[in-house]
């Protein structure tokens, strides 16, 4: 007797049908597992052996077999531990067929049968779903990321004996077929630094409000204790709320991830990784997403850019133009989205007082050139906007912060209007000028003819790379969103060539 179960298991940013066939024969008492398993899963033998057992089912006196196919896709982690096990009740004469067919199971089994979450649950319940089933059985912990899937009914589940029993009608499974309760949309984030705790830096503030609006990359540069890293994590709470796609992309990379398996994600990431990050861990690797990847469709705070290594910067530069990362190994190529807005600080020079005319700069010319050559000229051309933010006098410093923070809010409400200015030029929620390819500017965005003349001189003068050229266009686009206007004015493409130098 050939017994099968379904599964699925989480394959990048996809999932993969996996079928659990279990085989039984006459001979001595084994338990073998085939069908390119990793430790973890022939762990599994073990895990499932004590489960069965300590949820008063038998397990057999008889050699078994399991086969995972298709045989040539890597399997990795305890997925399958839930069909293993049924499929051992099945060859065993416990369960019969019909109590398993059209049916997807999938989970971590624990010695004394309980059933543990999974990472990737979001991608397996799609996998089922478009592979056409009807009813999908998981952890109970993962039912809220798993309902964030419609269309298909989706099961909870606490232990091997409840699910024996619900597939028996002889009690009532948890399930749940799409349905999250939403959030309240008028609740406002005030976690956090907001613009009305920063002194001084109207410039900055100002840049950081078309940064966001239009998601373009930023990098602040200026002297310690100007402000930079606050206003970096000010800019969390001026982003826009997540939209049901966005909640479900961002969710299903924390769960891949394993850092959420029973939440969904609410807001938008941020993430600031150390300047002693690998390059693995920043863009990821077979196993997993990086840092670029867990800040989709929010920040990636690189505080002190030049202090990253070289290696990881650049890797950094495919990317910020593509919004995917695509990693191959020798087995087996993955990609993540890795749509997200840089937000980058940097002092002027290695002790930091470059310029400054209270402190002395002790630096070297050798030392300030190697610092700012840090950042090579392909990865610069792809930060759409570089401001300065100044040293506030230690005179203004004590005084008194508003609490009610008006500045933040209307700053807040400006992003908002122009963000609806951009879904309504392009018909796409989520869409940002930054996100523009440069057949999309020359064809969707309008120039008034002093802002064309103002760009040509510009350019030539500036020596604009096709890039920045670009660049600049896409920028003075968001200004003008900001500013209400159908069109791209003088003054709008004079602010952003302010934010375009080296």
């Amino acid at each position: 007797m050939i017994a099968k179960i379904h599964s699925a298991i989480p394959y990048g940013f996809e999932g993969k049908l996996v079928e659990v066939e279990g085989d039984m024969n006459r001979g001595l008492p084994a338990f073998n597992i085939v069908g390119m398993a990793n430790k973890t899963i022939n762990e599994a033998k073990e895990r499932v052996r004590s489960a069965i057992v300590n949820s008063d089912f038998s397990f057999p006196d008889k050699k078994v077999t399991i086969s995972l196919a298709p045989a040539e896709l890597m399997k990795d982690g305890a997925y399958l531990d839930l069909p293993i096990a049924l499929s051992v009740l099945l060859l065993s004469g416990q369960l019969v067929k019909g109590d398993v067919a059209d049916r997807l199971f999938v989970g971590e089994l624990s010695l004394n049968g309980e059933i543990r979450p999974v990472r990737g649950i979001i991608n397996i319940v799609e996998a089922a779903k478009k592979a056409g089933y009807k009813e999908i059985y998981v952890p109970r912990k993962n039912l809220t990321q798993a309902s964030l899937v419609t269309g298909i009914d989706i099961y909870g589940l606490d232990t091997l004996q409840n699910l024996f029993l619900g597939l028996k009608n002889q009690i009532t499974l948890a399930v749940a077929s799409g349905a999250v309760a939403p959030k309240n949309e008028d609740e406002e984030s005030t976690d956090g630094p907001v613009l009305d705790h920063i002194r001084g830096q109207k410039l900055a503030k100002r840049a950081m409000e078309i940064a966001i609006a239009g998601h373009h990359n930023i990098l602040i540069s200026g002297p310690p204790g100007a402000g930079k890293t606050l206003l970096a994590k000010a800019a969390a709470n001026l982003l826009p709320k997540l939209t049901s796609v966005e909640k479900v992309d961002i969710t299903k990379i924390y769960s891949i991830a394993g850092l959420s398996t029973d939440e969904i994600v609410e807001v938008r990431p941020f993430r600031d990784p150390h300047h002693t990050a690998s390059s693995i861990s920043m863009i990821g690797g077979a196993t997993g997403p990086g840092e670029i990847s867990l800040a989709h469709k929010g920040i990636l705070f690189l505080d002190e850019i030049p202090e990253f290594p070289r290696s990881v910067l650049e890797a950094l530069r495919q990317p910020l133009e593509n919004k995917t990362i695509s990693i191959s190994r020798a087995n087996r190529k993955t990609t993540y989205p890795a749509d997200f807005m840089l937000v980058a600080t940097m002092n002027p020079c290695p002790c930091g007082y470059l310029g400054d005319p209270t402190h002395e700069c002790k630096c070297t010319e050798t030392q300030i050139h190697n610092y700012q050559k840090k950042l090579s000229g392909p990865l610069f051309d792809r930060i759409d906007m570089n401001v300065e933010a100044e040293k506030v006098d230690n005179r203004h410093l004590r005084a008194k912060i508003a609490v009610t923070a008006e500045e933040h809010s209307v700053v807040k409400n400006n992003i908002t209007g122009a963000i609806l200015r951009q879904k309504a030029r392009y018909g796409r929620e989520g869409f940002y000028n930054s996100s523009l390819s440069s057949f999309e500017v020359s064809n969707l965005l309008k120039l008034e003819p002093r802002a064309e003349k103002l760009l040509s001189d510009a350019s030539e003068k500036l020596n604009l790379s096709a890039r920045s050229y670009f660049k600049t266009i896409k920028v003075a686009q968001t200004i003008a969103d900001l500013d209400n206007s159908e069109m791209i004015l003088a003054k709008h493409l004079a602010e952003a060539l302010i934010y375009r130098r080296r």
